[in-house]
C-alpha cells in the first residue's frame, strides 16, 4: 500500500511537471467555454448567411448539451488518447522502471497506479468541462429542456473507467506511444463497428457515450443502460488485470 500510494503521487508529480494535465485543464475549460457560446451563436451566424427570411429555431439547453456531448466523445477522448497513450510503453522505453522495480516495487502496483491517476485525471477533465458547460447554460439557457444533466454525464464518467483500461492495457501491449494509439484508436473503432447491430448495442461500452442526450431529456433511458453498465465494469476490470499479467511478464 505504501509503495502504491508513493507511486501515485510520483504519477501526479509527473503529469503536472510534462504539463500534461495543464493541458489537459485548458482543453476541455475551452470546451466548456465553447459549448454554450456555439449553442448561443449559431442562429446569429445563421442569419448573417442565409439571412433574416431562412427561419431559424431559437436555441435552447439542449443545444448546448449536444455541443457538450459531441465534443467530448469526438474530440476530446481522443485528445485524452493521445496525450496519454504512452503512459506505461514510454517509461520502459526510457528505463525509468528499472531501478523502482528492483528496489521490491511490484509491477502490478505499477499498472493499477497509473490507472488510478489516469482515471482520476478523465474524472478531472470531464468535470471541468461539465462544470463550466453546466454554468453556462444555465446562464444562457434557463430553460426545463434539458431537466437531467447530473444524471446525463453519469454514463461518461463510468465510460472512463473502461477508456482509461483500455488505454493502459494497448501501452502495455505497444512498444511506443505512437502504437499505443493506434491499439487504442482501434479499440473504439470496433465498438462503434459494433453498434450498428442491434443484439450488441444494449451490451456495447460506446453506448455509454451515445445516449446521453436522452437521458438528458429523460431519466427512464438510463434502464436501458443497464446491460452496457454491467459488461463495462467487466471489460474494464479484465483489462486493467491483463495488462497486469502481460506487464509481470514483459521485459523493462
Amino acid at each position: 500500500m505504501k509503495g502504491f500510494y508513493a507511486f501515485c503521487q510520483k504519477e501526479q508529480l509527473e503529469t503536472r511537471r510534462t504539463k500534461k494535465i495543464w493541458l489537459l485543464l485548458v482543453i476541455f475549460s475551452l470546451f466548456g467555454l465553447m459549448n454554450p457560446l456555439v449553442a448561443k451563436l449559431t442562429p446569429e451566424i445563421l442569419k448573417m448567411s442565409f439571412g433574416e427570411n431562412v427561419p431559424i429555431p431559437t436555441p435552447t439547453s439542449l443545444d448546448s448539451w449536444t455541443q457538450f456531448y459531441k465534443n467530448i466523445s469526438q474530440i476530446g477522448i481522443y485528445l485524452f488518447a493521445i496525450i496519454f497513450s504512452g503512459i506505461v510503453s514510454q517509461e520502459i522505453a526510457k528505463g525509468t522502471l528499472i531501478p523502482l522495480t528492483t528496489k521490491g516495487l511490484k509491477r502490478g502496483t505499477v499498472i493499477l497506479s497509473k490507472w488510478v491517476v489516469l482515471y482520476g485525471q478523465w474524472l478531472l477533465s470531464i468535470f471541468v468541462c461539465f462544470g463550466i458547460t453546466y454554468g453556462y447554460t444555465l446562464y444562457y439557457f434557463p430553460d426545463q429542456n434539458s431537466p437531467h444533466p447530473w444524471l446525463a454525464v453519469a454514463p461518461l464518467v463510468i465510460f472512463g473507467i473502461f477508456f482509461s483500461s483500455v488505454i493502459v492495457f494497448t501501452s502495455v501491449l505497444a512498444n511506443n506511444q505512437f502504437e499505443g494509439l493506434i491499439l487504442t484508436v482501434l479499440v473504439m473503432v470496433v465498438g462503434y463497428l459494433a453498434n450498428l447491430f442491434e443484439v450488441v448495442k444494449n451490451w456495447n461500452p460506446i453506448s455509454l457515450i451515445g445516449q446521453n442526450l436522452a437521458i438528458l431529456q429523460d431519466k427512464s433511458i438510463w434502464s436501458d443502460l443497464r446491460p452496457s453498465l454491467v459488461l463495462t465494469s467487466i471489460l474494464a476490470v479484465i483489462l486493467l488485470f491483463g495488462a497486469i499479467l502481460i506487464f509481470k511478464n514483459k521485459k523493462i
